[in-house]
Parts: structure tokens; C-alpha cells; sequence
């Protein structure tokens, strides 16, 4: 019963700045692509959100 709660409310789960950040440079498909989605990172790509 549990499990079916716990579930539900991971349904309605917004993803925190770092967890988006984290999925974006995970995406990657080679190393100069990693190095060009962390300066974007690190520039706040993520971080305006909602600003």
C-alpha cells in the first residue's frame, strides 16, 4: 500500500537544479561535448531558473 503512495507522489516530483544539471551533463556524447555543457553549467545555465 505503501509502494502505490510512494509512487504517486514520485509522479508530481519537480527535479532540483542540480538533478537537471547532473541529466544535462550526462547527456553528453563525447568529451568535447561534456566540456562545452559544463562551462554552460557553470555560467548558470541552470541556476536562472524562474528568475
Amino acid at each position: 500500500m505503501f509502494e502505490s503512495v510512494r509512487s504517486f507522489f514520485r509522479a508530481f516530483h519537480i527535479p532540483t537544479a542540480a538533478e537537471l544539471e547532473r541529466e544535462y551533463l550526462n547527456g553528453a556524447a563525447n568529451r568535447v561535448d561534456l566540456e562545452f555543457r559544463q562551462r554552460q553549467v557553470d555560467r548558470g545555465m541552470f541556476r536562472n531558473i524562474g528568475a
